[in-house]
């Protein structure tokens, strides 16, 4: 029996999205994936969560390289880590997958969606959702948020973790020997991950 082929449908057949982009290992299968379906990702570089500055531009220059291999425009959002910590207080000891990553989400998620619709792209996704150490159902509520007051731009829920997108980004990531970080980002993930094992890669 022949295998189902991957479905990639973008709300509205729009063929320009932008893509809120975590990381380069994490985006790598699913650009590559969106290329072939004709589909043309604005990659938005937005989070303010990764600790310390020094994580935060190796992650980014990573993206930026692999932005650049491809063609591809690449937009830095600012870095504003004070906000980020202001708009999580509270919950600095949720665990991940708790209410603090839900919050991190939203705020990410509403500043790509703004950033959409002030330049007329009216479809965003996010590259979290390929990772198994996220919460899929967290990912959609924040991104159902992210665009609620702006009528013009969609949230697109793809599950990028299908149709080989994981093993195909395990070779891209050898390919482009890509940084590998070892903790979701900011500095209480990165507390988690040393309390549980040590280790953790987020690759």
């Amino acid at each position: 029996m022949a295998k189902k082929k991957y479905e990639v449908i973008v709300p509205g057949n729009e063929s320009k999205v932008l893509l809120h982009t975590c990381c380069a290992p994490c985006s790598s299968a699913i650009i590559e994936c969106m290329l072939k379906h004709d589909i043309t990702p604005i990659i938005y570089y937005s989070n303010p969560n990764i600790y310390p500055e020094e994580e935060y531009m190796i992650r980014k220059n990573e993206c930026t390289r692999y932005a650049q291999s491809l063609g591809l425009q690449i937009i830095d959002d600012d870095y504003d880590h004070d906000t980020w910590l202001q708009n999580i207080k509270g919950l600095e000891c949720q665990p991940e997958r708790g209410s603090r990553c839900l919050e991190c989400f939203k705020l990410r998620l509403r500043r790509t969606a703004r950033y959409a619709h002030e330049n007329g792209i009216r479809v965003i996704t996010t590259t979290l959702a390929s990772s198994r150490w996220k919460s899929l159902e967290q990912i959609n509520e924040a991104g159902r948020y992210a665009v609620e007051p702006y009528g013009d731009v969609c949230w697109w829920n793809q599950n990028w973790r299908k149709g080989g997108l994981s093993e195909r980004r395990i070779a891209i990531i050898k390919e482009y020997n890509f940084y590998n970080q070892q903790y979701c980002g900011c500095e209480f993930s990165m507390r988690h991950n040393i309390a549980t094992d040590g280790e953790g890669k987020r690759e």
